[in-house]
């Protein structure tokens, strides 16, 4: 049964003799969490986890801790199990997160209760802590800069080899654990259960190893390995496709649910076979579009910011609008590698949504610039568009980009790279640690939201 609050108290007060209380930025944090909104989005996304959530069961960690064990996680950037353990072992942060003197969740159950809350709801959740610092007059709206930022994802660097490794791997663990769920095993023989995974290894070390050598000798060794490689892992996707099928015969939950698994498994395998044939045996270019570079995270994108490989990075462009008082007013998270000047008339419509006015000032770097985004945001009324147009400029162009509101708004959206720098440092935005596209969403909507309350606590301290 999902509960609201623990009964109220006050640790402080049963240990007198320590003169403990929160500092000032957690106490006007404290306070800014009280806001019945936040409380109620959260409980709704919460209530769905099991369809009689709210009625039945043993009482559930409260709501309201749940929110607070968050924003302490994300404040600090901890693991779940850290931020168990430093709740656990603090009186500050038990009275701040409102435990109390009653057990700490586990991390499993605070992952469980966190993977209910929908990416919609985060973003209601930023939208309603933007009017709050409204209402507090910490920002007025008159500003807006706007940048994208790579979010990585949780990967190791991808080469064909360790992607077909890593297939063979996982194919073989899903394999073997099919070996228990099928009945009539016997049937299929214990070459359908067989397990590739050291075979593999050895190709991929023998890849790695020609690598590192120059030469004709280097390059036939590589592309024998290759060969080799590949016809372990078809040979492993022939046995996994008549365990899948056996799978879906048996009449056990279990059963039918690892056949899902080995089945998307194997859609993303074959992927991998299909884009290492055409690079390393055939030679082509294969698209960005067209690759896959995780077996894990396969909604991962690849973002090149100029031609130097090391600028290339695996994850997803996240967009964000920044107002005036340093808030992030809104967050995208953007599919593949899209033009940044198709983000303009989004964030200026979202601007006038949440303020009801343009903003005076609107400033984005050389990316965002088009004729169409700037025409739209000067029809909208601001009346300061600041965004540098690339190549060659003509004369007045270039008289326009000189004038002095002109320079100082530049000058201004700078500052959003700081901005993104802080966020990535403080609050965990350079790597994302939770799965899937959802939790891309989850990991960067709390990150947001956190450093969001923590800036309006820090301009309102009393």
């Amino acid at each position: 049964m999902l509960r609201d609050r623990y009964d109220p108290m006050n640790l402080f007060e049963l240990v007198p003799a320590l003169s403990m209380e929160l500092d000032p930025v957690l106490t006007r944090l404290d306070q800014l969490l009280d806001d019945d909104r936040l409380f109620q989005a959260l409980k709704a996304d919460l209530a769905t986890r099991h369809p009689r959530t709210l009625v039945d069961g043993r009482p559930s960690t409260p709501v309201e801790v749940i929110l607070r064990l968050l924003i302490i996680k994300h404040l600090y950037d901890w693991s779940y199990e850290a931020t168990e353990q430093f709740v656990s072992d603090s009186l500050v942060l038990r009275q701040f997160c409102r435990v109390y003197a009653e057990r700490v969740p586990d991390d499993t159950t605070l992952i469980r209760w966190a993977n209910c809350i929908q990416p919609a709801t985060l973003h209601t959740l930023l939208d309603h802590v933007v009017d709050l610092a409204r209402q507090l007059k910490v920002t007025r709206g008159r500003k807006l800069r706007i940048d994208g930022t790579v979010v990585e994802t949780n990967m190791h660097h991808p080469t064909d080899s360790s992607l077909l490794g890593d297939g063979v791997r996982v194919l073989s663990r899903l394999v073997g654990r099919a070996k228990q769920l099928v009945q009539d095993g016997a049937d299929l023989g214990q070459s359908a259960f067989r397990n590739r995974t050291r075979s593999a290894k050895r190709y991929v070390k023998r890849i790695e190893d020609a690598l590192r050598q120059r030469g004709e000798a280097a390059d036939a060794a590589r592309q024998s390995a290759y060969r080799h490689l590949l016809r372990i892992t078809s040979a492993l996707v022939s046995q996994a496709r008549q365990v899948e099928a056996a799978l879906n015969n048996q009449p056990t939950r279990s059963a039918r649910k690892l056949a899902e698994t080995l089945s998307e498994m194997l859609v993303q395998v074959v992927q991998v076979i299909d884009q290492t044939k055409r690079r390393v045996l055939h030679g082509e270019q294969v698209p960005a579009p067209e690759k896959i570079v995780t077996l894990f995270e396969p909604h991962t994108a690849i973002i090149r910011k100029d031609k130097r490989a090391r600028h290339t990075a695996f994850g997803r462009l996240i967009w964000l609008d920044e107002v005036d008082g340093g808030l992030i007013s809104r967050y995208a998270v953007l599919s593949g590698n899209p033009p940044e000047a198709g983000q303009v008339v989004p964030s200026v419509d979202h601007h006038l949504e949440r303020f009801k006015k343009p903003p005076r000032l609107l400033a984005g770097d050389r990316g965002t610039h088009s004729a169409t985004g700037e025409r739209y945001a000067q029809d909208k009324g601001i009346s300061q568009v600041v965004i540098p147009k690339p190549g060659a400029l003509s004369a007045a162009r270039r008289a326009h980009e000189r004038q002095r509101w002109f320079r100082r708004g530049r000058n201004w959206r700078a500052g959003i790279e700081g901005r993104i720098s802080g966020l990535k440092r403080r609050h965990g935005l350079a790597r994302c640690r939770y799965h899937g596209e959802e939790g891309m969403e989850r990991w960067v909507g709390w990150g947001l939201i956190t450093h969001d309350l923590h800036k309006i606590a820090q301009a309102t301290m009393a």
